[in-house]
């Protein structure tokens, strides 16, 4: 099996229908003696900050810390009910068929109401990240250089490349939830 099939196979286990699964992929890299620490995916990023790096704050996290950088040392006052736009001075080369998503993280949200857009940097996307901020809370709030305001999770994804958008006069699918919109499974 060359590195094509078992980066084909790695792609599977993102695929909930597939029926292959990260342990099947594990299995398959010990037939071949290579041990899973080896075959990790390679994300490359330029940091053009003066922060740290990035990386992972525990082996099991699921996202990567990102870091306000404010080129210009001095705070940025996120006014109350607001939003604003950080520079992370981060650049990444996304593998094709991935994507980074832009999480908020939950101690800003449950302590200070501070919450992060759900964003999605594709592949083909060489610039910049910057991550988008709302303040929902009634006070300002005061965002330094190197404070961790989010986090990236690399993720795969279906795009141009896999999927056709195929018009059609009307959806046939039956499901039990069908066209039941917000709330309809309850909260219990």
């Amino acid at each position: 099996m060359d590195t094509k099939e078992l980066q084909d196979k790695l792609f599977l286990t993102f695929d909930k229908n597939s029926g292959y699964s990260m342990d099947d992929f594990y299995k398959d890299l010990e037939k071949l003696n290579i041990k899973q620490d080896n075959y990790k995916i390679d994300l490359k990023f330029v940091n053009t900050s003066n922060n740290p790096d990035i990386e992972y704050s525990s082996n099991l996290a699921s996202g990567f810390d990102i870091r306000a950088y404010l080129p210009d040392g001095k705070p940025f006052v996120l006014k109350s009910m607001h939003q604003g736009i950080i520079d992370t001075g981060l650049h990444f080369d996304i593998p094709t068929n991935m994507e980074i998503q832009i999480r908020g993280r939950s101690g800003l949200a449950a302590k200070n109401k501070i919450m992060a857009h759900f964003g999605t940097i594709d592949s083909d996307y060489l610039g910049e990240v910057k991550v988008i901020l709302f303040n929902l809370g009634m006070e300002d709030f005061v965002i330094n250089n190197g404070d961790r305001i989010a986090q990236g999770i690399l993720a795969g994804c279906l795009n141009k490349q896999l999927v056709n958008l195929n018009k059609v006069d009307k959806i046939e699918k039956i499901t039990e939830r069908s066209e039941s919109g917000f709330g309809s499974t309850g909260i219990k």
